[in-house]
C-alpha cells in the first residue's frame, strides 16, 4: 500500500505569510455520543464566549476578522460566506447552542471557541489519495453535507481536497460528505487554523490541547504536527 500525503501548497503561504495549520492524527479511536463532562466543556465555551464578546464585534475580532480579508482575497463575499468560526460565533451570541452531534465533532467545536480558531476534523480511514490544502483549478468535485449535487469550486478559491475531490470549500467554509465524521470513524485528522495574529506556539497549543480531549474521550494513538512554509507535507500516518 502506497503511503498517502498531507500537504499545503506553496500558494497559500505566499498569499498568506505566517499561516500556520496544526494538524492531529488520531488512529484507533472510539467516537459516539458525547459524555456528560465533554458537553460540559462545550456549553462552558459557549458562556465564556457569551460574556467577553458582542455581535457587533465579531467582524472585526483580531481573530475573526483576519478570515474575512483572506476570503476577500479569493472573491468569496465574507458577510455571504461566513469562515466556520464566525458562523459558529454568530449562532452562539445569538444565544442558540451548538448541536450535539459525537464526540470528535463535538471537541472541535468546543475548542474552536474557546480559542476562536477554525477547528475541524475530517474521517481518514476513508481516504486513499494525498490530501493538500491549495487554490482550486475549478474542475474539483464538492458535494456537500446534506446533499447529493455535485458543486464545482471557483477556480483560485482555498480548498481542501483529496486530489479532485473538496473535502471543504472556501478554506474553512463548508464540509464535505466525504470525511464527515461518523459514530463509525476510526481514524481523524483535525486541522487548527491560524492566520497571523494567531502564533506558532497558539496553534501548538491549541492543536495539544485537541490531542489530550481525543485521548481523553475517544482513546487511540495519537500525533500532532505542524504544517508551515518550512514544513508544508506530512505523510498521513503515525
Amino acid at each position: 500500500m502506497k503511503d498517502i500525503y498531507y500537504s499545503i501548497a506553496d500558494e497559500v503561504f505566499d498569499l498568506f505569510p505566517g499561516y500556520t495549520r496544526g494538524v492531529v492524527l488520531a488512529f484507533d479511536v472510539v467516537n459516539g455520543a458525547s459524555p456528560h463532562d465533554l458537553i460540559t466543556i462545550l456549553r462552558d465555551a459557549e458562556a465564556s464566549l457569551r460574556e467577553r464578546l458582542s455581535l457587533e464585534e465579531v467582524a472585526v475580532h483580531p481573530k475573526i476578522g483576519p478570515w474575512r480579508e483572506a476570503y476577500r482575497s479569493f472573491g468569496a463575499q465574507p458577510s455571504k460566506f461566513r469562515s466556520s468560526i464566525e458562523a459558529m460565533v454568530r449562532r452562539v451570541l445569538r444565544d442558540q447552542e451548538i448541536p450535539l452531534i459525537n464526540t470528535l465533532v463535538d471537541i472541535g467545536n468546543a475548542v474552536s471557541l474557546k480559542y476562536l480558531v477554525p477547528t475541524g476534523g475530517h474521517a481518514i480511514d476513508v481516504v486513499t489519495k494525498d490530501i493538500s490544502l491549495r487554490p482550486a483549478t475549478g474542475k474539483e468535485e464538492f458535494v456537500a453535507f446534506g446533499s447529493d449535487e455535485v458543486e464545482h469550486p471557483l477556480s483560485g478559491e482555498m480548498i481542501f481536497a483529496e486530489e479532485n475531490t473538496v473535502l471543504t470549500r472556501r478554506w474553512t467554509w463548508r464540509q464535505a460528505n466525504h470525511t464527515l465524521l461518523l459514530p463509525t470513524t476510526r481514524a481523524v485528522e483535525f486541522n487548527i487554523d491560524g492566520l497571523p495574529p494567531v502564533s506558532v506556539s497558539e496553534v501548538r497549543e491549541i492543536s495539544g490541547e485537541v490531542a489530550e480531549l481525543i485521548k481523553q474521550f475517544c482513546g487511540g494513538r495519537v500525533h500532532v504536527e505542524l504544517l508551515t512554509r518550512e514544513n508544508p507535507r506530512m505523510p498521513l500516518s503515525l
